[in-house]
């Protein structure tokens, strides 16, 4: 085998309760469609694809010095506790440390069933397959915390969702999979032993700084008050916010029922999963608080002084509110160029928001354009737009130069939910162009492309896409 991968597997030193040994289910006909160099390269791989990389990126063949396992975890799924879920149908492959001395997992989505499929069939189909590979590679280019896509390989085998679909692979990276649910599932149990040890390697592995559970709380926190506050800068809606998909990494992971705003709208949802609003665009930074509070829920039951531990975690969860409120208003004071807001800067961006949201404005097209003066043409009535801009233009004056402060914090181009069906649908059809072009475009979002107006533009009445759907 000439795919030769530098696996150095901490995961799998830790005991077995943690996961279970669980190989890739082989496939008929793999066949690699996308292959990325730029972060092939930053794992020590080859830029370019070799003729058996399919075999190895569908599950084929197991690399020399891969550890496969499914990790278990368990998690809060729109508010109720499941007390055990775990990859039933992904399987991780190992481990690398980069070349910029950051480790990462190797992982297979869609690589067969698993100890924790339960019903599942532990495929995937190859929309959601490419769907997660455009999102999470464009986010990773509006420098948002992100897993990352290196393959995508279709497996020349169909799955049966509500009709007979392709099915195909997706090789994701990450600094970890560790969720809050992975603490959950011990704390839960009542294994003290196994959720301190979880504790320690989260520490050590992401978080070396932090002393203890309490300072792993902290960090955590942390890290996803700034990552919520860049979802809400771009207009992303992450659409299943359950506590196993909340990674301690602070990076984004499971690109399910995603999806970017158009017309902006803060109670905006798309998923379709989500009948009640409870992960919609406002509601994001409170549910990150709520997911916060159950990892400290899971922390504190290692602790013996159970009720210091719990008034200290109390502190740590009630300050993230705060925390969130200075990262939102950070990004969105250099949305609309201020390079340090002040607090009274709050309300001139939520003029701005209501006004936006009273007036159908398109969220990213309204932004890039304040650059250029050409705002007000995405108002259907323009002059609610310059009721606002007066007070705007008096709050940018002292501003050494806006114009650059805006253009570094607005794209041009985001993956808008239509273009992104419309990629799956040509590439259902065999067509992987409008796949290749949007992964190209993306790649340089702050850019503005005369070849990609036709990306920047929102959908027509007929390309509306109002609902998106989970891969599973």
């Amino acid at each position: 085998m000439s795919v030769m991968i530098p696996f150095d597997n901490s995961y799998a030193r830790l005991p077995d309760q943690f996961y279970s040994l669980q190989r890739p289910e082989p496939v008929r006909a793999p066949r690699l469609v996308a292959w990325n160099g730029e972060l092939a390269r930053i794992l020590g791989l080859p830029a370019e694809a070799g003729a058996d990389f399919a075999q190895v990126f569908a599950g084929n063949e197991v690399p020399e010095g891969a550890a496969p396992l499914a990790q278990l975890y368990s998690g809060h799924q729109f508010g109720s506790y499941n007390p055990q879920l775990g990859d039933g149908r992904a399987i991780l492959l190992g481990e690398v440390v980069g070349t910029d001395g950051i480790r990462r997992d190797i992982q297979l989505k869609g690589a067969g069933r698993t100890p924790y499929s339960r019903m599942g069939d532990g495929r995937a189909w190859l929309g959601p397959v490419l769907r997660e590979y455009v999102v999470s590679e464009a986010m990773h280019a509006l420098g948002i915390p992100t897993t990352r896509a290196l393959a995508a390989v279709e497996t020349g085998e169909k799955v049966i969702r509500e009709r007979v679909l392709p099915g195909a692979v997706l090789t994701r990276v990450a600094q970890s999979h560790l969720r809050v649910g992975t603490f959950q599932v011990f704390a839960a149990r009542g294994q003290i032993d196994a959720l301190a040890q979880l504790t320690d390697y989260a520490i050590a592995r992401h978080y070396p700084q932090a002393e203890g559970p309490m300072g792993l709380l902290t960090a955590v926190r942390d890290a996803q008050a700034e990552l919520v506050a860049a979802w809400m800068a771009v207009g992303f809606i992450h659409g299943v916010m359950n506590t196993d998909n909340c990674a301690i990494s602070g990076e984004t992971i499971d690109y399910g029922p995603c999806a970017f705003m158009d017309t902006f709208h803060p109670n905006t949802v798309y998923s379709s999963i989500d009948q009640f609003g409870r992960y919609a665009y406002s509601n994001q930074p409170d549910i990150l608080v709520w997911n916060l509070a159950q990892l400290a829920t899971a922390l504190i039951q290692q602790i013996e002084d159970r009720e210091a531990a719990a008034e200290q975690a109390t502190e740590i969860v009630h300050a993230m509110p705060d925390r969130i409120r200075a990262a939102w208003l950070r990004r969105f004071g250099a949305k609309i160029g201020l390079a340090e807001p002040r607090p009274g800067d709050e309300a001139l961006v939520n003029g701005l928001l209501q006004r936006m949201a009273e007036q159908q404005a398109d969220f990213t097209n309204t932004f890039r354009a304040l650059a250029d003066g050409a705002a007000r043409d995405q108002f259907t009535d323009p002059e609610a737009f310059d009721q606002w801009e007066g007070g705007w233009r008096a709050r940018i004056a002292d501003e050494a130069d806006p114009v650059r402060v805006m253009r570094a914090a607005n794209p041009a181009v985001i993956p808008r939910n239509h273009r992104v069906e419309q990629m799956i649908e040509a590439a259902v059809a065999g067509d992987y162009a409008p796949f290749e072009r949007l992964n190209r475009v993306l790649a340089h979002p702050y850019d503005d492309p005369s070849d990609a107006a036709d990306l920047k533009r929102p959908p027509a009445e007929s390309e509306v896409v109002r609902a998106t759907f989970c891969g599973t």
